[in-house]
């Protein structure tokens, strides 16, 4: 039997390990939330098709990194997450050989550490630094390398943001080129790109009132660029619903209200071409836009609109496979379905009740979606929309509380946050006959 690894005691933050430029990320790596296209879908291939009994191979865990709901950031020889700890909310970098704590860094106050809460937003690695948003809007840009803190903000005080409902800032910070664009939410503020090396602003997005659905305000969901109609831009679901911005100067392109609720708005959009899809909860339901040029603009055409009872993704969000969607379905349900992008239609799903209950986060690798309940189960699922296969499944350890962090593969290692934990499975499909690791 294989043996997990526990790390429980902080390192010193001063370290030789730690003082030394982190590398850059390659195509083994997992920069940021949902991966290098933000999409939940990982190009690596050579994974393992199915799950023995009891899951993959556990290479190891580590603990210490707080109470919270954000993924991880997995570039170079270093993993980056965030988390409530000590009284404070903290940026954390871990050894990617055996999850040992390098260093952490200040990122704001708390968010109700008592019922285990914690930050939501995943941490953003780029060119040496690191970028990461916690709940009470605070923005840091830290040195990758050793947690030194490069420039901060604060959505609220500096841009006058808002949030639609009180599960305040989730948002996990984009960089494209140069910048770092993110989502205050204010009227004159909407989105905001700031130059990623110095944090001075580059642009602010005025967004207008765009319909009576929803509530004023940033939602919950991050950002993602389009480049429809032939033009760059930036794709959000804010709390009055879908929006773009064009990506050179902020300029407010189209909005898009109906699918729109008064609650709280998640799923990460989809783009393909010049489509655009958005799902909330709530008992909302799920739009395809097409986009198209009007004028020097954009504008956005309703192609189709599923009501609640065919598609709604409460969180967890959805990832595009082929033309296929794969999501959990149903106001905290997490129903397994695929759904064909361009017509909408249902391939199969939307009343499967597998052994994982409530919410459900989505990723896909190599012919398979992984889906993770709040509940703590793990399931592999076949990417086919022939029909549900499942190929495995496992309990993910210690659950206390809603399991709900998305996860993340790099270099064929899946890795699983679960609140003050963090565990690190190995999905290569040559390790097939490695004994399962049970902590």
């Amino acid at each position: 039997m294989a043996v997990a690894r526990r790390h429980v005691v902080l390192a010193p933050l001063v370290l030789l390990a730690a003082v030394l430029a982190a590398p850059p990320a390659s195509a083994a790596d997992w920069p940021g939330w949902r991966g290098a296209n933000r999409d939940g879908v990982s190009t690596e291939t050579g994974l393992l098709q199915e799950w023995a009994p009891g899951g993959p191979p556990l290479e190891w865990k580590a603990s210490g990194i707080g109470t919270g709901y954000s993924s991880v950031a997995v570039v170079g020889d270093r993993i980056y997450a965030t988390g409530d700890k000590g009284g404070e909310q903290q940026v954390f970098a871990l050894s990617r050989d055996g999850g040992e704590i390098l260093w952490r860094a200040k990122l704001g106050p708390t968010f109700d550490e008592r019922r285990g809460n914690g930050p939501r937003g995943t941490p953003v690695v780029d060119d040496g630094r690191v970028y990461a948003l916690g709940t009470d809007g605070d923005l840091v840009c830290l040195e990758a390398g050793t947690g030194k803190e490069i420039w901060r903000k604060n959505l609220s005080r500096d841009y006058g943001g808002k949030m639609m409902s009180r599960w305040m800032w989730s948002e996990s910070p984009l960089v494209d080129g140069d910048r770092l664009v993110f989502t205050p939410g204010a009227w004159n503020a909407g989105l905001v790109a700031v130059d990623k090396v110095t944090g001075k602003d580059i642009w602010r997005s005025v967004i207008p009132e765009i319909g009576a659905e929803g509530k004023d305000g940033a939602g919950y969901s991050s950002i993602v660029v389009s480049n429809g109609a032939g033009v760059k831009q930036y794709v959000q679901l804010m709390g009055r619903g879908l929006v773009g911005v064009r990506a050179s100067d902020g300029k407010y392109l189209w909005g898009y209200n109906r699918v729109a609720n008064d609650v709280a708005n998640v799923a990460t959009p989809i783009v393909r071409g010049d489509l655009v899809f958005g799902s909330t909860g709530y008992q909302t339901g799920s739009v395809l836009l097409e986009l198209e040029r009007a004028g020097d603009g954009v504008k956005a055409r309703e192609r189709y609109f599923l009501d609640a009872k065919t598609l709604q993704n409460h969180h967890g969000g959805l990832v595009l496979v082929g033309d296929h969607l794969y999501a959990g379905h149903g106001h905290n349900k997490g129903f397994p379905i695929c759904v064909e992008l361009e017509s909408g239609k249902v391939a199969w799903g939307g009343n499967i009740r597998n052994a994982g209950t409530d919410s459900a986060t989505v990723l896909y690798a190599d012919g398979r979606i992984y889906f993770r309940y709040q509940n703590g189960v793990l399931l592999l699922i076949e990417a086919s929309p022939d029909g549900y296969v499942e190929k495995g499944s496992f309990e993910i350890p210690d659950v206390t509380g809603p399991s709900w962090p998305h996860l993340a593969i790099a270099d064929g290692r899946l890795y699983v946050r679960e609140q003050d934990n963090l565990y690190c499975y190995d999905v290569r499909a040559d390790r097939r006959s490695a004994s399962v690791a049970r902590d």
